[in-house]
């Protein structure tokens, strides 16, 4: 065993952020990384607590940095208990400064000490949480903490199927400190966070910016707010300054401001502002100063239709795991943004992104590129007797709010859900539905709230169930697995039409699931039938407003494996867990492209042709995906035998509404081979679509 002093001079602490915050004017906020150096134990035996390893750090630690779960190698099945040691110097800071102590996600259930004394507790594994340690700070300090990732009847996430004894939910209990770490210091007043709404009013939009404020100040002093809202472009947008009085403690303030002709936030042109909030004491030093992302926007349902910023939108995606072999659900942001650079390839526009509050890396991911997200708690296969029991209701309250708290500026997300194939269609789920969305519209009432539901089919009547309250219904369908066969979908949506005449509807899961194959090679034939024979099923229903595919890559389970496996990784994805793309991947590119194009040879035959046409058509209000395209580009290549460019062209798109046809006439390209590629580029450089065409 080693004493906290022995660890204390164990080794060198380097910390970037500390030179960092060397250069800063003293009471300047900043951000000071802790992601380097831990140590780790796991312990087995559950004594840690007992043999007072916060206080004394036991040897034979394991040096690990952050991001981390132990479920990579030789832990990876392994439930329990596992601690976190790490040491920090106190930075320098001025009198009077704040410093806090922010962890991004621990799963799941957390214990936290500083210096021998616990500073607190968390619980639930994909939320941000944090601590004030300003006054237990020391020259030098060791941090450590003890976390459990022991699922049970009322953790949330917990037993599944329904609240079967010790059933596991079906993707993988990953253990670990599995996000960032990390300080940031104050003045003695600081942001505690801003949250940012908008209205659309005429050609103007009102930015209400409710600012939460925390005070260290010993009397009440005068203090300066300022606010800045930056354009897309970075140029300054609008700004307001109030002069307040803080005391000791916590309060808040509700600024508005104006935007005029503001740039708005949508699929193609997904414009961005920045708000930035500064705090300043009498003489004009900085106490704190942090900003937010915004976009201004509006999402609406009407008569059972999807509309952004007063446009109808029809709109598809998938969901994805965070999960890879190779950092589990401890994701770095190389693996978030490769996978959505992937997804965004296949058009995705819509997402519930899985059944978890997400990475904010996903998040700004979906602000900057257009993809509109219904995030969830993992409320997965609740019982009625889970779904009935009051800790259960107060845990589900308290991880929606930290995550409604954590993302609710982001313009990306529309609606929230609550649960995923629970039971709802009892008492206690209607209950719960009420009590949920009762919270969500007290801390965010201008967003929608859901939740996805498999049993809608099956329902005798609407008011049998909290689907009926639901701003709109979310339907898990798996027509051809395990909702039964394939041709069973068609009745079952005009079932739910009937039942829910008034209600917009997005199917927020379908695909196919290799168990129901012989091996992978027929799983994936049998998905890429599933996609194609049901796609255009659903684009028929006018009150879908949009179909999401489960899901993107295989990921690890215990459950919902090939006969006879107790774990290994579930094949319902379009890639493989390492990234390889399965033929289906190339169906669903092309069922959700958003134009089509046909290209074919004008006077062709024997001779070489005298010329080509292209003929682009966006989809139309019948089609899954549809929206508005503008600012598109359509590219032509003509290359010879050898592939060398014979001949290229370009022509803006300026609003893609009505088809649009190019023709090109040929003169003597001296080829005996040609071949035509054309590609129709979204804004974001994307291909939209895309088609070839050979000669002879």
């Amino acid at each position: 065993m080693l004493q906290i002093d022995d660890l204390r001079n164990k080794s060198v602490l380097v910390l970037v952020g500390l030179a960092v915050l060397l250069c800063l004017p003293a009471g300047a906020a900043t951000r000071i990384d802790l992601d380097r150096d831990w140590q780790f134990r796991a312990d087995a035996a559950a004594a840690g607590e007992a043999l007072r390893w916060y206080e004394t750090v036991p040897a034979d630690t394991e040096s690990v940095n952050l991001p981390h779960t132990w479920n990579i190698g030789a832990l990876h099945d392994y439930l329990g208990v596992a601690w976190y040691f790490h040491r920090f110097e106190r930075p320098p800071l001025a009198p009077g400064a704040h410093l806090e102590l922010h962890f991004g996600a621990t799963f799941y259930s957390a214990r936290v000490w500083l210096n021998g004394r616990e500073l607190g507790r968390h619980e639930g594994g994909f939320s941000a949480y944090s601590f004030d340690i300003t006054p237990r700070l020391q020259g030098m300090n060791v941090l450590v903490v003890r976390i459990d990732n022991r699922p049970g009847i009322a953790t949330i996430p917990g037993y599944a199927e329904r609240g079967s004894p010790r059933a596991r939910y079906d993707w993988w209990t990953y253990g670990g400190i599995v996000r960032d770490v990390w300080l940031t210091a104050t003045g003695s007043a600081w942001v505690q966070r801003q949250q940012i709404r908008t209205a659309s009013v005429a050609d103007a939009a009102l930015v209400s910016d409710h600012i939460y404020l925390g005070s260290a100040l010993a009397q009440r002093r005068a203090i300066t707010l300022r606010l800045t809202a930056f354009a897309p472009d970075g140029r300054e947008a609008a700004h307001e300054t109030r002069r307040i009085t803080l005391g000791p403690g916590a309060t808040d303030i509700v600024v508005p401001m104006n935007l005029a002709d503001p740039k708005r936030w949508s699929i193609d042109q997904p414009q961005l502002y920045r708000l930035a909030a500064q705090l300043t004491d009498a003489h004009g030093v900085r106490l704190d100063e942090t900003s937010d992302s915004f976009g201004v926007r509006t999402v609406e349902i009407r008569d059972r239709h999807l509309l952004i910023n007063g446009e109808r939108v029809r709109l598809t995606g998938m969901t994805r795991h965070e999960d890879s072999p190779w950092e589990g659900l401890a994701e770095t942001e190389g693996t978030v943004r490769h996978d959505y650079d992937d997804m965004k390839a296949l058009h995705t526009t819509l997402t519930r992104p899985v059944h978890y509050p997400q990475n904010p890396l996903v998040l700004d991911y979906a602000d900057r590129h257009g993809i509109l997200l219904i995030p969830e708690i993992p409320v997965w296969q609740f019982s009625e007797a889970q779904l009935a029991d009051p800790a259960v209701l107060a845990l589900a309250q308290r991880e929606m709010r930290e995550m409604i708290v954590e993302a609710g500026n982001h313009p990306s997300i529309f609606a929230w859900s609550v649960a995923n194939e629970s039971a709802m269609g009892t008492p206690a789920g209607i209950h719960y539905f009420h009590a949920m969305r009762a919270m969500i519209r007290a801390l965010d009432p201008d967003r929608f709230v859901s939740f996805a539901d498999d049993n809608l089919p099956k329902l005798d009547r609407a008011e049998s169930s909290a689907a009926n309250d639901a701003d709109f219904l979310m339907m898990n369908e798996y027509f051809g697995s395990w909702h039964g066969p394939a041709a069973a979908l068609d009745p079952a949506l005009d079932r739910i039409d009937a039942l829910f005449p008034g209600k917009m509807v997005i199917i927020s899961e379908m695909g196919f699931a290799g168990i129901f194959a012989k091996d992978p090679a027929s799983a994936d034939l049998a998905r890429v039938n599933i996609l194609q024979e049901q796609m255009p099923l659903l684009a028929a229903r006018d009150w879908i407003g949009g179909t999401i595919l489960w899901c993107y890559q295989d990921y690890k389970s215990p459950r919902n494996l090939w006969p006879g496996g107790t774990e290994g990784y579930v094949e319902h994805g379009l890639v493989d867990e390492a990234r390889q793309r399965k033929p289906s991947y190339y169906t669903w590119q092309q069922l959700t492209s958003t134009a089509s194009i046909a290209v074919q040879w004008v006077n062709s035959g024997s001779q070489a042709p005298a010329a080509f046409n292209i003929r682009v058509t966006a989809n139309s209000e019948r089609n899954l995906p549809f929206y508005s395209l503008r600012g598109y580009r359509l590219l032509w290549t003509l290359a010879g035998e050898t592939g060398k460019p014979l001949r290229r062209g370009e022509r803006a798109l300026t609003e893609l509404s009505e088809p649009v046809s190019v023709d090109e006439t040929l003169t003597a390209e001296g080829a005996h081979a040609l071949r035509l590629s054309v590609m129709l580029l979204a804004p974001n450089g994307l291909a939209a679509a895309d088609a070839t065409l050979a000669w002879p």
